[in-house]
């Protein structure tokens, strides 16, 4: 049992949320009052890793007492080669943002695209665009079974070689530019999961915008959504529902 002062025990299950500013999200507080509140002996602990002391820490995590860690939205693709063992979608998508020590291993999986699939049919969102082609697309893309998806880019030569490396067949594929206007308002949700700089080509957005960012990275998105005025949707603000799905994961 988790004692009132929060002091950890040598019984005392430990996991790590690494992230660039991991002390600033709300991830560990958040995760840590669900610990409590539930009498368990585990705690989480942010970790705050720059992208060059990445490696070193997570292949250390083998042989130290903590058990496993959540990876900040930013540090998900450079973990994946630290990886002992991965789940088929970690290894289809290149992506990982939960980590398990199985004895001296590491083994990878993916939970925050789940939160965001079950995100999207709590709001009954079915037609969704998807700009970009990175590992959260693909991600998706694995898990989008049940979703209208059509997907955007501004490079459509490296759109027909993602939709070939997810294998979907018949894609809506649609090109954006800075000289093109899209209406996005015929969609029930956008995903910006591309590093565009810059989405003031679409001239409108969707009733529900999101992207995977964290308060500390820039959004283009998030830019676009507030001079339209419409709703956007970060990584930071699925915190209630991302941290009640590692509490399970963890239990």
């Amino acid at each position: 049992m988790m004692n009132n002062d929060n002091k950890i025990s040598t019984q005392t299950k430990l996991f790590g949320y690494i992230g660039e500013h991991a002390g600033v999200s709300r991830f560990s507080a958040l995760i840590n009052k669900m610990f409590k509140e539930n009498n368990d002996d585990v705690m989480m602990i942010p970790m705050n890793i720059r992208a060059d002391d990445l490696y070193f820490t997570v292949s250390n995590m083998k042989n130290s007492h903590v058990n496993g860690a959540v990876i900040s939205s930013e540090y998900v693709t450079e973990v994946v080669e630290i990886l002992d063992d991965a789940s088929s979608l970690v290894k289809r998508s290149g992506m990982c943002d939960i980590i398990y020590r199985e004895e001296n291993s590491l083994k990878g999986d993916i939970f925050s695209i789940r939160v965001l699939t079950e995100h999207l049919k709590d709001l009954y969102a079915s037609k969704i665009a998807i700009i970009g082609t990175n590992h959260y697309a693909k991600a998706f893309s694995f898990l989008a079974c049940g979703f209208n998806v059509s997907y955007f880019n501004d490079n459509l030569e490296e759109l027909l070689a993602f939709t070939e490396e997810v294998e979907i067949k018949d894609a809506d594929l649609n090109r954006i530019a800075p000289d093109m206007e899209i209406d996005f308002s015929n969609f029930d949700a956008v995903l910006d999961f591309s590093n565009m700089q810059d989405l003031s080509s679409a001239v409108k957005l969707a009733k529900y915008n999101l992207d995977m960012k964290n308060t500390k990275q820039f959004s283009a998105l998030k830019k676009r959504s507030e001079e339209l005025g419409t709703s956007y949707t970060s990584y930071d603000d699925l915190l209630e529902k991302l941290t009640k799905k590692a509490y399970s994961l963890i239990k």
